[in-house]
């Protein structure tokens, strides 16, 4: 009977811990996880043998879910995957899923998480470079004021 009765404790800790991992995620923890795992995904495709001519033609894309570009960018990478040259790529399995999920990312970001997100840029470059160059309003601002002097 003591030995049951110091198992409760424990029982009830563990319980507690795993209830609050149940917590449905936010807008915004859903975007940042899709974008990791599509992010994932293209790395894999790039790599895959079976998909790796497919996925040539796609353009090169790093998502940054602070980037107002993003919804754009998303639009016309979905175009792309949905009009693959050859019906083996537009079948592979891999490569329906990356549609799937890029499909509901943007679904996500331009539906039902539309005035959730803040974007901190809107260097569309940075999305196809994954070099990101940030321009602050006050720098402009000083460089405008300079070029008039």
């Amino acid at each position: 009977m003591g030995r049951k009765m110091r198992l409760a404790p424990l029982l009830c800790f563990f319980s507690f811990i795993w209830l609050a991992d149940c917590a449905p995620p936010t807008c915004y923890s859903r975007v940042l996880g899709l974008s990791k795992e599509i992010m994932d995904l293209l790395e894999k495709l790039h790599n895959y043998h079976l998909t790796k001519t497919c996925v040539e033609i796609l353009p090169k894309m790093f998502l940054d879910v602070h980037n107002s570009c993003i919804v754009t960018k998303l639009r016309d990478f979905l175009y792309v995957v949905e009009n693959l040259p050859t019906q083996y790529c537009r079948e592979r399995p891999r490569i329906v899923l990356l549609k799937r999920k890029v499909n509901n990312l943007y679904t996500i970001i331009n539906r039902i998480c539309y005035r959730d997100l803040v974007y901190f840029t809107d260097d569309c470059e940075a999305i196809e470079t994954g070099q990101s160059n940030p321009r602050y309003g006050e720098d402009r601002l000083q460089l405008l004021v300079e070029e008039k002097r």
